[in-house]
């Protein structure tokens, strides 16, 4: 589980540092961006895993979220992973910009030729936690999960899928019935085969619509301007109404004048982070 240090800068009084290693479940070198708050040099601290959209590296929540004097501020150790494998030479991998590299959409393929590489829901949920939390001053136990559009999808289906793993959940613009927009379909097409039956594990409607596990306090912002919400891709009028009838907790906020950009995940960065480390730190 060797890590190498890419970058590291002292930011908001701890330090915001990029690793690469070599991913057992993606076959491939993956980079994965964590901020250390000060707190986490005299003790141990939760972890907020962010998943980031589609063509994002593990860069852009780090260099326009804001995300770091909050965290900062709660003691949070904040993850961001890249959003697919990179350099694993799949015919076809880099034609589209919302299928195969930088959208790996956070599911384990079954189909070929992406099934040996295209595993990130396994490596988001079973080996990142590992390794941060062999690497780092972690507590094992308190970790929560946000994300944007994509890695919203991929935030809420990792903490419904996985009852009590994590302490809370939230997202920004996210894709909340992929079965029934043509984002998901086209991924899940792709990466999982015809039998949509095998669609519904990944689909955060769905999945909150069987959901028994302990209290999950859901967070979700929504920009009203946002082009993909009236291009009918994020569908969270159906989410909301499934967890409605299952009185599962959430908040969604409709934000007037906010697009799909880092400009709004930025503005409302501070907020989730709080909502989280009421969790996290209760």
């Amino acid at each position: 589980m060797a890590l190498t240090q890419v970058s590291s800068n002292k930011c908001a009084g701890g330090f915001q540092k990029v690793f690469e290693h070599e991913s057992t479940e993606l076959k491939c070198k993956m980079k994965f961006a964590v901020y250390l708050p000060p707190k986490a040099e005299t003790g141990k601290c939760p972890v907020l895993y962010w998943l980031s959209g589609l063509t994002c590296t593990e860069q852009n929540f780090i260099t326009k979220a804001g995300g770091q004097l909050p965290a900062a501020e709660h003691g949070i150790i904040i993850v961001a992973p890249d959003t697919s494998p990179r350099g694993c030479n799949i015919e076809g991998e880099d034609e589209n910009w919302d299928f195969g590299t930088g959208a790996g959409f956070y599911v384990d393929a079954t189909e070929d030729p992406w099934k040996t590489n295209y595993r990130m829901y396994s490596y988001i949920t079973e080996e990142l936690p590992k390794l941060i939390n062999a690497n780092f001053s972690t507590n094992p136990d308190r970790m929560s999960i946000s994300g944007h559009s994509m890695g919203g999808h991929g935030a809420l289906v990792c903490a419904l899928k996985n009852p009590g793993k994590y302490k809370a959940v939230s997202a920004f613009a996210p894709i909340c019935n992929p079965m029934q927009c043509p984002w998901g379909q086209k991924a899940f097409s792709g990466y999982l085969g015809s039998d949509r039956s095998t669609w519904e594990a990944y689909d955060a409607t769905v999945l909150a619509a069987s959901y028994s596990g302990p209290q999950l306090d859901i967070l979700i912002d929504q920009g009203r301007d946002d082009q993909f919400l009236s291009a009918s891709q994020l569908l969270p009028d159906n989410l909301i109404a499934v967890c409605s009838e299952k009185k599962i907790p959430v908040v969604f906020r409709l934000q007037p004048g906010y697009d799909h950009s880092y400009f709004f995940i930025y503005s409302f960065m501070a907020d989730h982070i709080k909502h989280h480390a009421k969790f996290l730190n209760a």
